[in-house]
């Protein structure tokens, strides 16, 4: 039987942080003023282990999750993810994986081989020098492109995932539009959010998903598509030339907090029930005090049962100031 929140949104999606470290400082989500050299990570005994969040992962399938995204920080600067992979695969679950790209050359065939289809690749721009400016740490843009070529040779589908900041990257838009649907690999725009704190976010640097889909209209011709199902948090488009599909995520300018079926789990096991969220359920401590199965899934039933997250459709001066989980932490 499904559990229902508060606004009879089921529970189907969950993302699993592996790691709270990245090895890029994307200036939106990791910047180096705050993440710099005294910034304290979490240890390693703090983060949930490969055995613990395969059991929480089950709970929430047995729960009624069909979808599972491992995310980070960067989730492929933790050591052997292939073997968390080779456990979640038995699930029976929609399992793919978000990551900058950066380490795909050597990784994409492990995690193939463990059983991963898909992939999702962060990459905001294609202009190089555009590119090492936004990720901080001056890492060039033709090795992430190796890492996603990496994984297509391995047969992994990819999807791409472009972040728009206003006087940043919005003259991207167009050339990686062409970029990757030449390639046929389907490009997602991103509005700039305002998680956590550290960003510097203002509204006048978001770019809104009308603009993008005016321009990328404008320029090849596209139509909308119907979402797949509920909760799909992009919006699609065609290319009226049928060469492919291209999505919008709007989560500023056109909320889907209505429709809203994803929760979170930190790498050291806070549940979160909003990427807004200003505070988890310590699952971890559920789990190391010997929970059964059957309590630690009344644990998460208990924290759904009550979500009445909606931070994108109130977002206001009213939720300016309130404290929220940073990104590189949560995840995306």
């Amino acid at each position: 039987m499904d559990v229902l929140d508060t606004f009879g949104r089921p529970l189907r999606d969950l993302r699993i942080s592996v790691t709270d470290r990245c090895n890029f400082r994307c200036v939106y989500c990791m910047p180096k003023e705050v993440y710099g050299r005294d910034h304290r990570f979490l240890d390693r005994k703090e983060l949930l282990t490969f055995e613990e969040i395969a059991r929480v992962a089950r709970v929430f399938v047995d729960g009624g999750v069909r979808k599972i995204r491992i995310t980070g920080g960067e989730p492929l600067v933790r050591r052997d993810l292939e073997r968390l992979i080779e456990q979640l695969t038995t699930l029976g679950v929609d399992l793919t994986l978000t990551t900058n790209g950066s380490l795909l050359p050597q990784k994409a065939q492990a995690l193939a081989d463990a059983g991963l289809t898909r992939v999702t690749v962060s990459l905001d721009a294609l202009d190089d020098a555009t590119f090492r400016a936004l990720n901080d740490v001056d890492f060039p843009v033709d090795r992430v492109l190796e890492g996603i070529q990496a994984a297509h040779d391995a047969g992994l589908l990819v999807k791409v995932n472009a972040v728009v900041k206003r006087g940043a990257n919005e003259d991207q838009i167009i050339p990686m539009a062409a970029f990757f649907r030449e390639r046929g690999h389907t490009l997602r725009f991103i509005e700039y959010m305002d998680v956590g704190h550290t960003n510097g976010w203002r509204l006048d640097d978001v770019v809104p998903a009308a603009e993008i889909v005016g321009a990328l209209d404008r320029a090849f011709g596209v139509e909308p598509v119907e979402a797949a199902y509920r909760g799909e948090v992009a919006k699609r488009y065609r290319y009226r030339d049928g060469s492919g599909e291209i999505g919008v995520i709007s989560s500023v300018t056109q909320p889907f907090c209505g429709d809203c079926t994803r929760a979170r789990l930190s790498a050291e096991g806070r549940l979160y029930t909003c990427l807004f969220a200003v505070r988890g359920s310590d699952l971890r401590a559920v789990i190391r005090k010997g929970a059964t199965d059957e309590e630690l899934a009344a644990a998460v039933a208990d924290q759904w049962r009550v979500r009445k997250d909606r931070y994108s459709e109130l977002r206001s001066q009213a939720t300016t100031d309130l404290e929220r989980i940073e990104m590189s932490y949560i995840g995306g």
